[in-house]
């Protein structure tokens, strides 16, 4: 393992309907995997589809309305395919059958932040939509996804049935935007430094080291 010269935060913009933020995750724990420590994840929320009901939308008819029709996603679907496999990630497309407003599921990983079981909780919802094409829209879905990543059932459902967490995670999403963010994934190094879509592991590193030797000479020379 490399050791790290400093602490550092990676705050990742992300959306749980984000196919290329499921890789960017995998490619940022194997990243992490070489990394002693010194590395502090957060995940914030950004909606690709704000505009969706909550109760979704068709998938189809999502599809169709984004790309022109099924079929030119096809085209898009055979990338991810090739990029989730080397990623150990079995993208199952065609379970999928709504296209969810993804909210509920941001005050969901917000919220299990506080808990510490945040990256539990992402990786649990990107499992759900992407592979058992789950409707990670649904309250009752959510209860149960947060369930599998170790949260308190009853606690969660409480809490999802309740107003908590709305406005911070839309100051959040907020913050996401003045930052000019415009696709995901999008990882911010200690507030200053970007690294834009699911880079390599490799890249991430290098990038971790380089913001983290900067960290350690603003501090001597501070």
């Amino acid at each position: 393992m490399d050791q790290m010269t400093g602490n550092i935060s990676v705050e990742v913009y992300s959306d749980v309907v984000c196919p290329w933020c499921y890789v960017g995750k995998r490619r940022l724990d194997r990243a992490l995997v070489s990394i002693d420590d010194g590395v502090r994840v957060t995940w914030r929320p950004f909606q690709l589809n704000p505009t969706i009901p909550p109760s979704g939308i068709d998938r189809k008819t999502y599809l169709e309305a984004k790309f022109g029709s099924a079929e030119a996603f096809g085209r898009l679907e055979e990338q991810m395919l090739v990029a989730g496999e080397g990623e150990g990630i079995p993208f199952a497309f065609e379970k999928i059958q709504r296209t969810p407003n993804t909210f509920a599921a941001h005050r969901l990983i917000w919220y299990a932040e506080g808990l510490r079981k945040q990256d539990a909780m992402v990786e649990a919802l990107f499992r759900a939509y992407f592979v058992e094409g789950r409707n990670i829209g649904n309250v009752k879905t959510l209860v149960q996804v947060a369930a599998e990543a170790g949260l308190d059932q009853a606690e969660t459902e409480a809490y999802l049935s309740s107003d908590e967490g709305v406005t911070e995670v839309k100051a959040e999403e907020a913050a996401g935007h003045r930052l000019g963010i415009r696709g995901v994934p999008y990882f911010l190094l200690n507030g200053t430094y970007a690294i834009f879509g699911a880079q390599p592991p490799e890249r991430i590193v290098a990038a971790l080291k380089a913001v983290g030797a900067d960290a350690v000479v603003r501090k001597v020379g501070g």
